[in-house]
């Protein structure tokens, strides 16, 4: 059976659903198909099942891409305040977490009905456990003269559009459902694609670190963790709690820091923030290893603590000594194994190169009436509600061009 369309999106995520309430608005018969039984899967896991759905104090800096202002045109047009009226109008109770997190006071799914809801509103058409087997571009002649439309093969129906947009999101948490779709799909009308990787996902160590410190599994503590950088980004610096985990080390700081990393350099940490332990050790009345000891349980974790000294004693109790101590608690330097991959992974790095895409709409330069939106794009934010707030503001964009 042909239907044709206005508008056909793959994808019924964050950024899918955005778009096309937009798009309804604006008076397109729109269509989204969803690969899932249910829209949103990954909002409902999100924040521990709240939703972390923006971060107020978003910037472009809170970006990693390889263009870094790619994100600008399109955080500017749909800000935090945008979406939180959105959140308003439905009366969805939130709370501010830290850091300007906004998460649902009740659940996740407070979100997904809300989104469903304007769909409806803007007579959006939304079709579950739908699996598009192909999409071809055609060119035609019609009574209103040269034009062409997208057509998506899905099970026995052909579904036609002048415009596609694919919102199919990465290759994180594959159990719900990711797929490399979208980025095939981008191959297949030759856009390029900065290669994925997986982002704000904890790392692994190497053997001998794992076997050094993996058994305080569980333990956390506050850092500064940084790296060089990586994709023509600066320097990067989180300070968050780590957690050592089974495998090496998780935490938000981590998390954070792994986005930045290029599996290359060392990751480093200062396990003493803020701290000068040369000092505290000088005004205490006794200078000894016990002195030491004491110190290092209240700066650390006492059982972080004690087997940091035994990995790295003090070797006296000059100046000199202590300094040195001290220099290698700020300073300490891990070179991860890996990361635990995808299915660890919040989101995906990499994606559709912003460089064949209009900042302003999403739409392709090569292809006309094609457009990618969210995730799938290489536009990644950091830990904190920012990668729902891109989606928001880049499905918005496209939602007003389609």
């Amino acid at each position: 059976m042909d239907q044709k369309f206005d508008v056909i999106i793959l994808g019924a995520g964050a950024a899918g659903l955005m778009c096309a309430i937009e798009a309804g608005k604006r008076g397109r018969r729109v269509l989204v198909l969803e690969r899932a039984d249910r829209i949103g899967r990954k909002i409902l896991i999100s924040g521990g099942g709240r939703c972390n759905f923006t971060n107020l104090h978003t910037t472009p800096d809170n970006f990693l891409s390889h263009n870094r202002h790619f994100a600008k045109s399109a955080l500017a047009r749909y800000t935090p305040s945008d979406f939180l009226r959105l959140v308003e109008k439905h009366r969805i109770p939130y709370h501010e977490k830290k850091l300007g997190q906004l998460f649902c006071d009740r659940a996740a799914s407070d979100i997904t009905a809300m989104l469903e809801q304007e769909c409806r509103d803007a007579k959006v058409e939304v079709r579950c456990n739908i699996r598009v087997d192909e999409v071809c571009k055609n060119t035609a002649i019609t009574g209103d003269g040269p034009g062409s439309h997208f057509t998506v093969q899905a099970a026995d129906n052909s579904l036609s559009a002048p415009r596609l947009v694919v919102a199919t999101g990465g290759l994180s948490i594959p159990k719900i459902g990711a797929t490399p779709f979208g980025y095939n799909l981008a191959r297949q009308f030759r856009l390029n694609i900065i290669p994925p990787r997986p982002a704000l996902v904890p790392l692994v160590l190497n053997e001998p670190d794992r076997n050094r410190w993996c058994d305080l599994a569980g333990v956390s503590l506050e850092v500064v963790a940084s790296t060089h950088g990586a994709n023509r980004n600066p320097k990067q610096a989180f300070h968050e709690n780590m957690l050592l985990t089974h495998h090496g080390i998780s935490g938000p700081a981590i998390l954070q820091i792994s986005s930045y990393w290029d599996a290359k350099d060392s990751i480093h940490l200062d396990l003493a923030p803020g701290r000068s332990l040369s000092a505290e050790f000088r005004s205490r009345e006794r200078r000894d290893q016990a002195t030491w000891k004491s110190l290092l349980r209240e700066v650390l974790p006492r059982r972080f603590a004690d087997r940091w000294l035994e990995t790295y004693p003090l070797t006296g109790h000059s100046e000199l000594a202590v300094a040195d101590a001290e220099h290698r608690l700020h300073t300490w330097e891990v070179t991860p194994q890996g990361t635990e991959g995808y299915g660890k992974a919040e989101v995906t790095a990499g994606g559709v190169d912003t460089s064949e895409l209009s900042a302003r709409t999403m739409e392709s330069e090569k292809v006309l009436g094609l457009f990618f939106v969210g995730e799938l794009v290489d536009v990644t934010g950091q830990l904190g509600g920012f990668n729902f707030q891109w989606a928001w503001a880049s499905g918005f964009c496209a939602g007003q061009a389609v």
